[in-house]
């Protein structure tokens, strides 16, 4: 078979903060793509607010470099097991993968979970040792690391003969010796490896057309674009071609541009030819995993997995007593409409309407998947209330089976105790521990992933912050009985309307954590901080000190406020239980209980009490 030796097609591997997109910006910047006045935002791959905040890579996305004569598309995967469902449709797409490590953390959860699916596809390795010119870098302990997890992940004998590249991106500098004192001040090393390492994509351009789209992006004037690859054949603008749908059916249209990748920038092109990575305009309802093909000769390639969803929340309209102040989407049909339009670029979100017009049920992948998408609508002006995380709970053989996650946990060892013990609470089982002698231990375990939800607030001050926990999807496993994980602690909760006084906070201040500063506009049924018992208690925090003419007998003592634990959106949704709402807004997150007015409440609870014990 003829080889196409002007193109590779690589996918990018590595555990978030591995500097993974740091070494794509380094290959940009060498291959010559950018011209040499061209200002280049540094991490040019995270293109979206969020990523460059959070630092992780969210959307998978695609870019190429020219080197000499090979083109090198480079697809770059999110490294966060919640965005899993992108990385297995990559893998698909390419025939190669840089597996990026840290010279010091080694291999870590998240890189273990996007190789799988590497291996799973026999693509070839090439392993990238990063961060090389860090003092604490042990590259040869490194690569027995890799070694080991490879063969524990089944990789075939040829998938275990990987070379090795040291490098450090953000000194722009690889070589193939591990000795830091023999980096080369370009990365040459790397390119050279890639191209004789990584398979050329096989030229069949002479047959009939098959394009599989692996992700989806919008634009509001072409629509929909299908980003995929060119399997077999060729595709040219103004061909009339089927697209063969996920449920059987066929449509027929026609192509009406095609885009190529240099650098960032999309380029329009004629044609396409096999081994060709390039988005498609001109299909309306066009789908992850569907196939396009010539109209006379409809022949699908095998479907593309998604992963499903494992976590869900209730969206509803905001109609707390603040509602529309801040927001500038506030309706029901502005969400709706938010919602829908998320679906046309994310594969693995679910949203369901209710019997109510105003509440949805919307499934993700995980909690970081569905607060990515709280924060993107907060930010684009949108008001909503959202419920507590409950997981997916499904039937297997006639079991409840509920999702588990493996958790991989690196802490000091005097820490290990207490960690052990707070996820034995949360039904954890322990599969392994690791001390080598550092000081660190690291523990890995399986947990109900109802059990995670809220660990992370005890995790890190049971650490003392020096802990470090990631996890990924494992499986699903028969439901554990009883009650895993959840909040403990009860809330302080307003009894009045108003605007929170430093009086009013100090004279609670004793009963628990407060969560809001003097001068916070106050509703009634708001959560105004968390009680030290396991009960809710209604608090006034808004009155103020009485003015009388008398002298006080400590009047000359000064008082010193604590100050207000305040909590990201993350930190709100973990901190839920059943009869609370987390209402969002533009400018503000706070935390109220369903039921606002204290009496109600009550009559509420003692009603649910009564079902439960008959």
């Amino acid at each position: 078979m003829k080889s196409r030796n002007d193109i590779r097609n690589i996918a990018i591997i590595a555990h978030v903060d591995h500097g993974k997109t740091t070494l794509v910006d380094e290959l940009l910047k060498q291959s010559g793509t950018f011209r040499a006045n061209e200002h280049v935002e540094e991490r040019a791959m995270d293109s979206n607010d969020l990523e460059r905040e959070r630092g992780i890579t969210i959307l998978a996305k695609n870019t190429a470099v020219q080197y000499k004569d090979t083109k090198i598309n480079i697809l770059d995967t999110p490294g966060h097991a919640d965005f899993g469902g992108e990385v297995e449709r990559i893998m698909r797409m390419v025939d190669g993968a840089l597996l990026v490590v840290d010279a010091y953390e080694g291999t870590m959860p998240q890189t273990r979970f996007v190789l799988k699916k590497a291996l799973e596809q026999k693509i070839t390795p090439v392993v990238v040792v990063n961060k090389i010119d860090k003092d604490s870098a042990r590259p040869q302990e490194v690569i027995d690391e890799v070694l080991d997890l490879f063969i524990e992940l089944g990789a075939d004998e040829e998938q275990l003969e990987f070379p090795v590249i040291y490098a450090s991106a953000i000194n722009g500098t690889a070589s193939v010796d591990p000795d830091p004192a023999k980096q080369e001040p370009t990365m040459e090393a790397l390119f050279e490896t890639i191209v004789d390492t990584i398979p050329a994509p096989v030229d069949n351009r002479e047959e009939p057309l098959q394009f599989q789209v692996a992700l989806l992006d919008y634009n509001d004037y072409v629509g929909r674009i299908g980003i995929g690859r060119v399997f077999r054949g060729t595709m040219k603008v103004g061909q009339q071609v089927a697209l063969m749908k996920l449920d059987g059916s066929v449509k027929n249209f026609r192509v009406t541009k095609i885009f190529g990748f240099i650098g960032l920038k999309r380029v329009e092109v004629e044609e396409a030819v096999a081994g060709d990575l390039v988005a498609v305009s001109g299909m309306e309802d066009i789908n992850v995993g569907e196939t396009v093909t010539p109209v006379d000769h409809q022949e699908a390639l095998p479907v593309l997995r998604i992963d499903e969803p494992t976590l869900q929340m209730t969206f509803l309209v905001n109609n707390s007593p603040f509602a529309g102040r801040e927001g500038k989407f506030v309706t029901a049909r502005k969400i709706e409409e938010r919602l829908k339009s998320q679906l046309e670029t994310d594969v693995s979100l679910r949203v369901e309407d209710t019997d109510s017009p105003d509440v949805w049920i919307v499934s993700g992948r995980g909690e970081l998947h569905l607060s990515i998408l709280i924060e993107n609508m907060r930010r684009e002006g949108y008001e909503l209330q959202v419920s507590k995380p409950e997981v997916i709970v499904k039937e297997i053989d006639g079991v409840r089976c509920e999702p588990v996650e493996r958790v991989q946990i690196d802490v000091p060892e005097e820490h290990t105790g207490a960690i052990m013990e707070s996820i034995g609470a949360r039904k954890g089982e322990l599969l392994d521990m690791i001390n080598n002698g550092s000081g660190q231990v690291r523990l890995i375990f399986n947990v109900p992933a109802r059990g995670l939800i809220g660990y992370s607030t005890e995790f890190l001050t049971l650490t003392r912050g020096y802990g470090i926990m990631n996890h990924s999807f494992d499986s699903y496993q028969p439901m554990q009985s009883g009650q895993v994980g959840g909040r403990r602690q009860g809330v302080l909760v307003s009894m009045e309307n108003g605007k929170a006084t430093q009086y009013g906070i100090m004279g609670v201040e004793d009963r628990g954590v407060i969560f809001v500063e003097p001068g916070t506009e106050i509703y009634e049924g708001m959560i105004v901080g968390e009680h030290n018992r396991e009960n809710d208690l209604t608090v006034n925090i808004v009155k103020a000190k009485q003015m009388t003419n008398m002298r006080s007998a400590n009047k000359d003592q000064t008082t010193t406020m604590k100050k207000p634990k305040i909590m990201s959106l993350e930190e709100s949704l973990e901190y839920l239980n059943d009869d609370e709402y987390c209402e969002v807004t533009p400018e503000s997150i706070r935390l109220r209980k369903k039921v606002l007015d204290k009496n109600e409440r009550e009559k509420a609870a003692k009603k649910k009490k009564y079902a439960e014990s008959n």
